[in-house]
């Protein structure tokens, strides 16, 4: 992901929000450990930590876990404070040197990879949890982060509206092989709550709801993504379903700066995180991403396929509660859905050169 104008701004709201005393005090001449550093989540977080060094001399430490190493921007590769780790986390072999904190990103986002790769997809949240749980308890790290997902919740029960850390959970089949992602999901955070409770590791977990911004794919068969896809290519946009399910949207730069006030200043485990201003069906969100660039003249079409959907995932329904995040650590999301979807594009057109 390249470190245009829009991520800039971006990182610069993120270390304005939490506050440069949160990051001194926390962060400053320690390691981080980032897996899936090429990735969206993993990018932001890198980009955050190397702006601090740069804006305040904080001689941060970055190594950054990754499969593929070209998928990592020169601004990254190319800096003195960042160690590039060519290594899957399934497999992952021993590394050296203190790590304070370890942030654990990699995991699949893609419902085609999902679908098509179930085993990879569990292993990476199973077998990566467990990995990085057991560096962290051997390194001694003062805090580790698992990033978690909406999906762990499942589908929820008759009546309810809405899903708190602390309530009902809601049903997952553990016997769909695209369900790997959610219970994968769930048995990394059982692992991290366990590895606080019997080595008292400080272990954090936050449950995202759907989550965008500059460096998603478009091409990882999210309905955003396809969305957004269409847009750049001037294609009308491609309903597959009648676009009445139910979603929460959070820009990028907002859920990264509620993972660092997590990670860095929360007194408890878990947390929520989702934009809940943001509720919206998916027929709305291809509305407003129409309405971002009405100059095209772009149209709303339908293409249902008779045979159902295959790769997505087996509930739709149920939305995040943040009361928790937001009366412990005071985090609001800043960005409309239509301001997001604004900065994505602009962010895509710079990267590609369309501009």
């Amino acid at each position: 992901m390249k470190y245009t104008k829009i991520v800039k701004e971006d990182v610069d709201n993120i270390i304005d929000y939490c506050s440069k005393e949160l990051f001194i005090s926390k962060l400053k001449e320690k390691t981080v450990l980032i897996t899936g550093a090429s990735g969206m989540i993993g990018s932001y977080f890198i980009y955050t930590l190397l702006r601090l060094n740069e804006l305040y001399d904080l001689k941060i430490k970055i190594k950054a876990l990754v499969r593929n190493p070209n998928k990592l921007s020169k601004d990254v590769t190319n800096n003195s404070n960042v160690e590039v780790i060519v290594q899957d986390v399934i497999y992952l072999d021993k590394i050296a040197g203190d790590i304070d904190y370890i942030i654990h990103a990699a995991s699949p986002a893609s419902p085609k990879i999902m679908k098509e790769h179930p085993v990879e997809t569990n292993f990476s949240n199973t077998l990566g949890t467990a990995n990085t749980l057991i560096l962290a308890k051997d390194k001694k790290s003062l805090g580790y982060l698992f990033i978690s997902s909406r999906e762990i919740y499942g589908e929820p029960l008759e009546n309810q509206k809405v899903f708190t850390e602390d309530g009902l959970l809601g049903q997952v089949n553990p016997l769909i092989p695209r369900n790997g992602y959610a219970e994968g999901k769930k048995a990394a955070e059982n692992m991290c709550v366990s590895f606080k409770e019997e080595y008292g590791l400080n272990t954090k977990i936050v449950r995202l709801a759907h989550t965008y911004g500059p460096g998603m794919s478009i091409y990882d068969g999210r309905v955003q993504a396809d969305f957004l896809n269409n847009i750049i290519h001037n294609q009308d946009i491609e309903l597959k379903s009648d676009g009445s399910s139910i979603r929460t949207y959070t820009y990028i730069s907002d859920a990264i700066s509620a993972m660092f006030l997590v990670l860095l200043k929360s007194s408890d485990i878990v947390y929520n995180i989702a934009d809940e201003k943001s509720k919206t069906s998916i027929r709305e969100l291809a509305e407003t991403l129409l309405s971002i660039n009405p100059e095209k003249k772009l149209k709303l079409v339908f293409n249902i396929p008779k045979e159902g959907q295959k790769g997505v995932a087996s509930f739709k329904n149920g939305i995040l509660s943040t009361k928790k995040i937001q009366e412990e650590l005071g985090w609001i999301p800043k960005y409309s859905i239509k301001e997001g979807f604004t900065r994505t594009l602009a962010h895509i057109k710079e990267e590609l050169d369309l501009e």
